[in-house]
């Protein structure tokens, strides 16, 4: 996993980096629970199931246990949502049109694999100045920058290029994701409340708001009805780890002949919105980031679908199972028999 940089002096309003503060590991600062909170808890595990019963999942089970309870006025709900729609469009204008022909590498982060582009460090930087003068009390936490402490309620979490290989290499799967979360700077307190995921190359743009829906270009979304995993089109995604990905292999190759096929587009944000919009039945992956998740999980869940961990575990970096309640819990018991969650970390 990657490492950030947590500010030790509290809700100050001073940037975090690696010359003032010291370094956090991910595992560390979202602990054994899931960073994306009450939004997405799965409470019935295997444990004491009776054979035929279904899984019980938490609020965050759309559909099954009724909405997550709001902390915000929908208003204010409303005002965020328009907020996070903006700054990823204009955030995605910069990124689009200063693509040069051939893009270099600025940098990598867990492995020589993992990349960073200028253009992933231009736009957090966009979208970091933005939000300092819409909301100045707000705390930010995005991927290339680290935690910023903020003073309000409201945590923004950004993703400048979710799908940067992509964006390398000139195929158009790379996305701007930006959330808006309330609760403590601790990603296991966390609720999404609006986000907006949009794809720079062709234009979509996915937006949520906690309890009034999900949109994809102003179009409301609800996520594909259960079916047999077998009749799923499946889509998924790959660490940037050799052993993580020795793992996912061996997963993937036990999957592959129980579903109707495989779909990986690249970006975790799009994979989730995808689903969202009916694109894929159902979506798993091991290693997501806080960023890769939070505005896209929200698009799922009030799209319909389940978003949750394993072996009762909320979603997280240990195991993300995206889809509608049935078929979620059919692949989530198939992962959890082939230790899908095990090894490597």
């Amino acid at each position: 996993m990657g490492r950030w940089n947590r500010c030790p002096s509290g809700p100050s309003r001073t940037t975090c980096s690696p010359s003032s503060c010291s370094p956090t590991s991910l595992s560390s600062l979202i602990g054994t629970s899931s960073w994306l909170g009450r939004a997405c808890h799965l409470i019935g595990g295997p444990a004491g199931r009776r054979p035929g019963e279904p899984r019980r999942f938490g609020p965050g089970a759309v559909g099954q246990d009724g909405p997550v309870t709001s902390p915000l006025n929908p208003s204010v709900i409303a005002e965020l949502v328009v907020l996070a729609e903006n700054l990823a469009r204009e955030a995605g204008s910069l990124v689009r049109d200063g693509r040069p022909g051939r893009v270099d590498v600025a940098a990598t982060k867990s492995s020589a694999v993992d990349v960073v582009t200028a253009a992933d460090l231009a736009s957090e930087t966009l979208l970091r100045r933005r939000i300092a003068e819409a909301r100045p009390d707000d705390a930010i936490l995005g991927e290339e920058g680290g935690l910023l402490a903020g003073t309000s309620e409201v945590t923004w979490v950004l993703d400048p290029i979710d799908g940067t290989v992509n964006y390398l290499y000139g195929i158009p799967a790379y996305a701007v994701s930006v959330a808006a979360v309330v609760g403590p700077p601790d990603p296991a307190g966390w609720t999404v409340v609006a986000g907006c995921v949009h794809a720079v190359a062709d234009g979509r743009t996915w937006t949520a708001g906690l309890g009034t829906g999900a949109f994809l270009d102003g179009e409301r979304l609800t996520a594909n009805e259960a079916r047999p995993l077998s009749e799923s089109l499946l889509g998924t995604g790959f660490g940037y780890r050799a052993e993580r990905r020795r793992s996912q292999g061996r997963v993937i190759a036990e999957v592959l002949p129980q579903v109707r096929d495989i779909r990986r587009i690249g970006s975790a944000a799009m994979d989730i919105c995808t689903l969202a919009n009916g694109g894929l039945d159902v979506y798993f992956e091991r290693g997501l980031n806080p960023w890769d998740l939070a505005a896209a999980s929200l698009v799922a869940l009030e799209a319909g679908a389940v978003v949750t961990g394993l072996r009762g575990a909320p979603a997280g970096t240990g195991m993300t199972v995206v889809g509608p309640a049935q078929t979620v819990a059919t692949l989530v018991d198939l992962l959890e028999r082939l230790d899908a969650d095990a090894g490597d970390d």
